[in-house]
């Protein structure tokens, strides 16, 4: 591994935990909803967009363009050692079967039948797709972009971010009351991201009914906005927008008085 691109690496985590930092600051001197918002969505934005350009630095580099493990492992050690929510990196084969630095090497698996394969071996990048890690076994958001040498795909790196580890980042960064809760959803209106960590991955159906999960559905055509709705009971407010760089809808929900 280059020393130039050890120093790059480093370098462009350090910019993605500066912003994180600094839009935390901005989240515990006002606490109001659309402060919080803001906070909160540039938190998760930065810091997916902060692994996508390191990923595709290192794409860019011999080690990786190799194809080769023993080239590229060590990039991606030190890689996966400077991510604060302890995320997974891997590096895949075009036939699906990938090395990770949660294995040291060669794992058993394959991953041609996930459904961001496709979009990486076309030549594109990955960006917010969920699933449950082969590896680990987390809950997971995928940060991924393809490996071109003479060109033609011959690898791809990712990242497995634990979706919990994020939200417990965020969570870290941002001052919220009691009654009041961040989350995020998917265009299906699936919980990416939860400040409780049981309804990660769960749609708004299963957490509360099918017709809050509808009522969800309809507000959420709309590129921001309030949405008051009820949940166990309880009378909830919330303000949403939704992200252009994920396609996610970011909330803020407190309980009303």
């Amino acid at each position: 591994m280059s020393k130039f691109i050890s120093i790059l690496i480093s370098a462009l985590l350090a910019l993605c935990l500066l912003a994180v930092r600094a839009e935390a600051k901005a989240a515990s001197v006002k606490l109001e909803p659309e402060v919080a918002l803001g906070a909160f969505t540039g938190l998760v934005e930065e810091h997916l967009a902060g692994i996508l350009r390191t990923e595709t630095v290192i794409a860019a580099t011999s080690e990786a363009r190799s194809a080769r493990w023993d080239e590229a492992g060590p990039l991606l050690d030190r890689f996966a050692q400077n991510l604060p929510t302890a995320a997974t990196v891997w590096f895949m084969m075009p036939d699906g079967s990938y090395y990770s630095t949660a294995k040291g090497g060669l794992t058993d698996q394959n991953l041609r039948d996930r459904v961001y394969f496709p979009k990486l071996i076309a030549g594109k990048e990955v960006l917010g797709e969920l699933v449950i890690s082969k590896s680990t076994g987390q809950r997971s958001i995928i940060v991924a972009v393809p490996v071109v040498a003479s060109g033609k795909v011959v690898a791809a790196v990712g990242v497995s971010v634990d979706a919990v580890k994020l939200a417990e980042l965020v969570e870290s960064r941002m001052t919220l009351p009691d009654n009041a809760y961040f989350y995020a959803l998917d265009a299906n209106t699936k919980v990416t991201l939860h400040r409780y960590q049981a309804r990660t991955f769960k749609t708004v159906s299963e957490i509360g009914n099918e017709s809050l999960g509808d009522a969800f559905k309809k507000v959420m055509h709309k590129d921001r906005g309030v949405f008051n709705y009820s949940l166990d009971g309880k009378k909830m407010t919330s303000i949403f927008r939704k992200s252009e760089l994920l396609g996610w809808y970011f909330f803020i929900a407190r309980q009303c008085k």
